[in-house]
């Protein structure tokens, strides 16, 4: 079997996040290299992009690489991704895509589909090569956070594997997946990770590895709740205070409050209530309330009115709650004229 005790791997992690404006002040990136079997460590700093030497020579027992990102505020650690090297272990990586482009750790929504591709190279066709030249597993492990919980203190030895395959085969292995599948009775509610890992196989000379690893969150759905106003309700005077209660609001979401007359029809554009909008730029979801207060200028005329709450998030634009009310401020003399001789 070949070795290598005096190699140095170069272009060992290609970090394949794309730059995204103000993300540096954020997040710092190092790479840990694990040699085997005395798993001593080495860290290094690295950029959010690009190549570079292995800090340690590769010995025969091979060493394992992983990818951390570290936020400062609050100070959290996310492992990104892993990736193992010995003398005939593949090469393998996991990269997952949503529609939210969102780079630093996939995420998406309860309700929306996602990729995964699973690119393999290194397996080898020979019939008398060991199994682990031959053939890679696939795991697939789901999470659930609790309530508000937002990953960060979320221990990962107690995910749930979900299922377990092989790969036998080198090029790209494209998942598709309609929907999470993580638990939870309320699917619109449905938080937590998805973790897709390939791991080698157990031989002689290596002990089980994993090659690559990577998951994607999961929030859930935005719901509303409109205090002050109801349907139906008539309007004779000024406008009522209203509140509107928004919970789990997608990290990158914008979302107001318009009005426009007539009854509720999807995709009208209304006038939008000043001052009730929220715009939610972060990396986890957040609750919101937005109050209205001095509305009356955003109606114009008597008549039926619908109020509406929309949100514009990486998925489209989707109408959250609505109520419609009438407006009357029409005011009626009712008398007579009477005349004495």
């Amino acid at each position: 079997m070949k070795s290598l005790p005096k190699i140095l791997l170069f272009a060992l992690l290609s970090l394949l996040l794309p730059s995204e404006p103000g993300l540096s002040n954020d997040y710092t990136f190092f790479i840990r290299q694990i040699q085997m079997p005395d798993a001593a460590e080495w860290d290094v700093s690295v950029a959010q992009q690009g190549s570079q030497q292995s800090a340690l020579a590769i010995n025969p027992n091979g060493a394992r690489f992983e990818l951390w990102t570290v936020k400062a505020n609050p100070l959290t650690s996310f492992l990104l991704d892993t990736t193992y090297v010995n003398s005939y272990i593949p090469v393998a990586q996991v990269a997952i895509r949503s529609e939210d482009p969102y780079s630093v750790i996939p995420r998406t929504r309860a309700d929306r589909p996602f990729e995964v591709t699973v690119t393999v190279n290194g397996l080898s066709i020979d019939p008398a090569a060991p199994a682990a030249a031959k053939e890679v597993k696939l795991l697939r492990h789901v999470q659930q956070y609790a309530p508000n919980e937002n990953g960060a203190t979320v221990n990962r030895g107690q995910a749930t594997l979900l299922s377990q395959g092989s790969l036998n085969s080198n090029g790209d292995h494209v998942l598709t997946y309609t929907v999470t599948s993580i638990p939870g009775a309320d699917r619109t509610k449905v938080r937590g990770e998805e973790r897709f890992s390939v791991f080698s196989l157990e031989d002689y000379q290596a002990a089980e590895s994993q090659l690559a690893s990577k998951f994607i969150q999961v929030w859930p759905m935005t719901d509303v709740a409109i205090h002050g106003i109801t349907s139906g309700e008539i309007i004779k005077g000024s406008a009522p205070n209203v509140n509107v209660q928004l919970n789990d609001l997608y990290p990158d979401s914008y979302t107001y409050v318009q009005v426009y007359e007539g009854n509720p029809q999807l995709g009208t554009l209304g006038t939008k209530v000043p001052g009730a909008a929220i715009v939610v730029d972060s990396s986890v979801p957040r609750d919101e309330m937005l109050k209205l207060k001095d509305w009356d200028a955003s109606i114009s005329t008597d008549g039926v009115w619908t109020m509406e709450i929309v949100t514009v998030t990486p998925f489209g634009t989707d109408r959250l709650g609505y109520v419609s009310f009438t407006v009357d401020r029409a005011i009626k003399v009712n008398g007579a004229v009477t005349s004495a001789d």
